[in-house]
């Protein structure tokens, strides 16, 4: 499985805040639980788009098109309510963020180009 950039930064800085900052152990717990699910949730996303958009299957677009939703939920957490956060963590979730609404306007753009080709 082939990780992104933003996945190593958010672990770096992770390690880098838990190390150096007084990180209560609840909050550490919950934002590693948090990155570990936003991890499955992300990959998953992405194979199936890369899945639907290559066979032009519908369902697995759809379902990318599903878990965008919680994969930009996830984005706006580590953006917006993480216990301590760095200013790289904000640039790159800000990015984050933009290229989920970009993805997500495409695989609309993709379904519906995908239903037109059924009635021909």
């Amino acid at each position: 499985v082939s990780f992104s950039p933003w996945m190593y930064v958010s672990i770096f800085c992770i390690q880098f805040i838990g190390l150096l900052l007084p990180y209560p152990m609840a909050n550490l717990v919950l934002d590693v639980a948090m990155l570990l699910i936003y991890l499955g949730i992300e990959v998953i996303r992405l194979f199936f788009g890369t899945k639907g958009n290559l066979c032009q299957q519908k369902m697995s677009l759809g379902i990318s098109v599903a878990l965008t939703f919680p994969s930009s939920m996830m984005a706006s957490y580590y953006l917006l309510l993480q216990t301590y956060m760095l200013r790289l963590e904000a640039i790159m979730n800000s990015i984050l963020l933009f290229f989920c609404g970009s993805e997500l306007l495409l695989e609309v753009l993709a379904l519906a180009a995908f239903s037109s080709t059924d009635r021909i």
